[in-house]
C-alpha cells in the first residue's frame, strides 16, 4: 500500500492553497502605498486594487467546473501553477494601477479554480477515514500563507523603500514556481478517470498508486452509484433532486463571508490602528493573527474526522458571536488596545476552528461525483461573489477621510455578530454530519 503517494499528492495539490492565502493576503501590505503611488480614489482602490483579485476568484470558481470535468483535474491543476507565475511577475513589475490590476485578475482566477480542482481532486484521492485532515490541508496551506504573507510583509517593510510593495508581491514567484514543477508528478483522480472518462483500468493503477486496499470493493461502490444516480437521471447540477446539497453549499459559503474573515485578513493592518495601534505595531499584531489562524486550523485539523464537520461549526459560530460582539464593544467604548487584539484573535480561532477548517471538506464531498466540480464551482463562486463584495465597500466605511463609520466601525462587527447568530440556527437546522462515511454512501444519504 503506497500511503506516501497519497500524502504526497495531497500535500502537492494543498499547495495551491498556501499561494491562494499569500497572494490573498499580500496585498495587505501594499494597500496604502499603492494608494498613495497612484493617487486613487477610495472607489477605485477597493475596486481595481484591493478586490481585483477577488473578482478574479470569481470568475475563476464560476467557471472552473467545466474543464476540471472535461479535461481533469491533474490538468487543470497544473496551467493554475502557470497562471500564478504570470501573476506574480506581472503585479510586482507593474507601472500603472490597470496593468497591476489586470495581473491581479489573472493571479486572482487561478485562486478560484485552485478553490475548486484542488478540494475535490484531494477528496477523490482520500477515504472516508481521512478525508477530512486530507483536504482540511487545502484550508491549512491558506493559513499558512496567510501568515508568511504577514510576515514576509513585515520584514520586507523598508528594504526596498517606496518599492516595498513589489519585493512584497514579487515573492510569490518561488512557492508558484515549486508548485507547477511538483504537480506534473501527480496521478490523475481515479474516481474522475471511472465516473467520467470510463477508464477502469487507469481507474485501477491510480486507486493503486494513492493506496486503496481493496480496489474492486471501491471500484463496484464508484460504480453502483454511478448507475443510480445516471438511472434517477441527475447527472446535472441544477435539479429538485440536488436542492439539498445546493443549499448547503450556498449556506455555507454565505456564511462563510458573513462572519467578516476576508474583512479582517485584507485590512488587518488598517483595523487594528483604528483599534488604538501604531503602525509598526499594527503590522506585527497582523502576524499574531495570522499565527492564531494556523494554530487553530492544526486545530481543527486533528478534530475534524473525530468530533465531526457539524460540531465544529458549532464551536466556530459561539466563538464568532462571542468575539464580534466583543469588538464592536470595545470599538463603542474605545477599549484599550490589548482588549481589542484579543477577541480579534479568538475571532481568528473561532474561524480557524470552524468555517475555516470545514468549508473546502464540506462543498468537496456532499455532491456526486460526476457533478463534483461543479458543484464545487457553485459553492466557492458563492464564496468568492461575497469575498468581493465585502473588500469592494469596505474603504468605503473605513476610508479615513470619507468612510462612513471612519469615526468608529463598531457598526460593521454588530452586524458580523448578527449573521453569525443566524448562521448558529442554520447549522443546528439544516446542516448533516458527514464525517466516517465514504462519497458514494454518502451520496445516497443526502438523497433520502
Amino acid at each position: 500500500m503506497n500511503k506516501g503517494k497519497l500524502f504526497q499528492s495531497t500535500v502537492v495539490a494543498a499547495l495551491a492553497g498556501f499561494i491562494f492565502g499569500f497572494d490573498m493576503v499580500v496585498i495587505s501590505g501594499a494597500d496604502k502605498p499603492i494608494q498613495e503611488l497612484w493617487q486613487t480614489t477610495p472607489l477605485f482602490h477597493g475596486f481595481f486594487i484591493m478586490s481585483m483579485a477577488l473578482w478574479g476568484t470569481v470568475i475563476g470558481s464560476v467557471f472552473a467546473g467545466a474543464p476540471t470535468e472535461k479535461y481533469g483535474r491533474k490538468k487543470v491543476l497544473i496551467w493554475l501553477g502557470i497562471m500564478f507565475i504570470a501573476s506574480a511577475i506581472g503585479s510586482a513589475l507593474a507601472q500603472d494601477p490597470y496593468t497591476f490590476s489586470f495581473f491581479r485578475l489573472i493571479g486572482g482566477i487561478a485562486i478560484g479554480v485552485s478553490s475548486v480542482a484542488a478540494p475535490t481532486y484531494i477528496s477523490e484521492i482520500s477515504n472516508k477515514n481521512n478525508r477530512g485532515k486530507l483536504v482540511g490541508m487545502y484550508q491549512f496551506n491558506i493559513v499558512f500563507g496567510i501568515l508568511i504573507a504577514y510576515l514576509s510583509n513585515y520584514f520586507l517593510a523598508g528594504v526596498g523603500g517606496a518599492n516595498d510593495w513589489r519585493w512584497m508581491l514579487a515573492v510569490l514567484l518561488i512557492p508558484s514556481i515549486i508548485y507547477t514543477l511538483m504537480t506534473l508528478g501527480l496521478p490523475e483522480s481515479p474516481r474522475w478517470l471511472f465516473s467520467v472518462k470510463n477508464d477502469e483500468a487507469g481507474a485501477r493503477e491510480n486507486l493503486a498508486i494513492v493506496g486503496v486496499e481493496n480496489i474492486d470493493q471501491t471500484i463496484q461502490e464508484i460504480k453502483t452509484a454511478y448507475e443510480e444516480e445516471k438511472a434517477q437521471g441527475t447527472i446535472q447540477l441544477f435539479t429538485k433532486h440536488h436542492s439539498k446539497i445546493i443549499s448547503i453549499a450556498f449556506f455555507v459559503a454565505f456564511f462563510n463571508q458573513a462572519s467578516g474573515i476576508n474583512f479582517l485578513l485584507y485590512y488587518a493592518p488598517r483595523i487594528l490602528e483604528e483599534a488604538g495601534f501604531a503602525k509598526n505595531n499594527s503590522l506585527l499584531s497582523s502576524i499574531s493573527l495570522g499565527l492564531m489562524n494556523l494554530v487553530f486550523t492544526f486545530v481543527g485539523l486533528w478534530l475534524i474526522d473525530r468530533i465531526g464537520r457539524k460540531t465544529l461549526l458549532i464551536i466556530g459560530s459561539f466563538g464568532y458571536i462571542i468575539s464580534l460582539s466583543m469588538v464592536s464593544y470595545g470599538f463603542i467604548n474605545h477599549s484599550a488596545p490589548e482588549f481589542m487584539l484579543s477577541f480579534l484573535l479568538l475571532f481568528i480561532a473561532s474561524h480557524a476552528i470552524g468555517q475555516g477548517a470545514v468549508i473546502w471538506v464540506l462543498i468537496s464531498e456532499i455532491f456526486p461525483t460526476q457533478i463534483r466540480a461543479k458543484g464545487q464551482a457553485f459553492g466557492a463562486s458563492i464564496h468568492w461573489i461575497f469575498a468581493a463584495l465585502i473588500t469592494l465597500v469596505t474603504p468605503v466605511f473605513l476610508d479615513s477621510e470619507n468612510g462612513i463609520f471612519k469615526e468608529n466601525p463598531w457598526p460593521i462587527f454588530a452586524f458580523f455578530t448578527v449573521m453569525m447568530a443566524l448562521q448558529l440556527i442554520w447549522i443546528i437546522a439544516k446542516v448533516p454530519e458527514t464525517k466516517g462515511v465514504s462519497l458514494e454512501e454518502l451520496q445516497k444519504k443526502l438523497a433520502e
